[in-house]
């Protein structure tokens, strides 16, 4: 029988999670790839999912951003809340996890 051991630094990397953001009072206008390119200018972006109503197939106005850096992530967080984008002042925060 094969016993794998299983260093702390490695168990760490791969307990590192993404943190989420959640990025709100977007114009029903603004697509994905805008938004993924807006904060891309801050650092690297692992995911961007705009939010669409499954009825009417349109934006829902907010979205959710994923990134592995996550002084890059509170930087765009401090810096992009509040900020206007396609003329609507955004709402820029960490999401709060699923439960």
């Amino acid at each position: 029988m094969l016993y794998l051991r299983h260093s702390t630094s490695l168990l760490s990397q791969l307990k590192k999670i993404n943190m989420n953001i959640y990025v709100g009072n977007l114009s029903y206008n603004v697509r994905e790839n805008d938004l993924q390119e807006a904060i891309a200018e801050y650092g690297q972006v692992d995911s961007c999912k705009l939010i669409i109503d499954r009825e009417t197939r349109r934006s829902k106005g907010f979205a959710f951003v994923e990134m592995s850096d996550d002084e890059a992530a509170k930087k765009v967080i401090a810096e992009l809340n509040g900020a206007e984008f396609d003329g609507r002042p955004m709402v820029v925060k960490e999401a709060l996890p699923k439960n």
